[in-house]
């Protein structure tokens, strides 16, 4: 295990910032996004929050697209989505 005198502190690891609380990193960011998800049945694009308080429905067919866990939201089967680029 490498000592505190051999970590560079101005140019961490990308392994060991995500690591750290989302305070405690080099440049402070949060952990959540917004993702485009699909729809399995009607293949409409709803774009929803990573970490959402409420039931996700699909506004064509009234699928559940997304339900809450208390961290990340936990999509239905069959769901593809994508992370929105920032």
């Amino acid at each position: 295990m490498p000592s505190f005198k051999d970590q560079n502190l101005l140019y961490p690891h990308e392994a060991s910032e995500k690591r750290k609380h989302k305070l405690r990193r080099l440049v402070q960011g949060p952990n959540s996004y917004f993702l485009d998800v699909k729809c399995p049945s009607c293949y409409t694009i709803t774009t929803i929050f990573s970490h959402v308080a409420s039931v996700v429905i699909c506004a064509a067919c009234n699928t559940v697209l997304a339900q809450p866990t208390g961290g990340k939201a936990r999509l239905t089967e069959g769901c593809s989505y994508r992370r929105k680029p920032e």
